[in-house]
């Protein structure tokens, strides 16, 4: 799997995460920790040194932010909402970003 598909499967496994964040985290807390597990396995298995920069300093940002998000996801968000939206901004700003990848 080539580095942009692997973002582009991160991007929608935050989208997800966000969605069922929003549906009822406490109903959907099994399955956001399996796909935070999946995503976590996927950001590990990326090697950013060949990014080229205007994506590079955007995955450097998103990984500062994904600690943080990870952790909430794991735990029980403060805010379901606030949390959800976060996911989902940043799924699609890797998908939008996700453009500037030259493999």
């Amino acid at each position: 799997m080539d580095q942009k598909a692997k973002i582009l499967d991160i991007a929608m496994n935050l989208n997800r995460i966000g969605n069922w964040s929003a549906d009822g985290y406490k109903s959907k807390r099994k399955r956001i920790i399996q796909f935070l597990d999946q995503t976590t396995q996927y950001i590990q298995s990326i090697n950013s040194a060949n990014f080229s920069n205007p994506f590079k300093k955007t995955f450097s940002i998103f990984l500062e932010k994904y600690k943080e998000l990870e952790k909430e996801g794991r735990n029980g968000p403060k805010d379901e909402l606030y949390f959800a939206e976060m996911m989902m901004t940043w799924g699609n700003i890797l998908t939008h970003r996700s453009s500037l990848i030259r493999d």
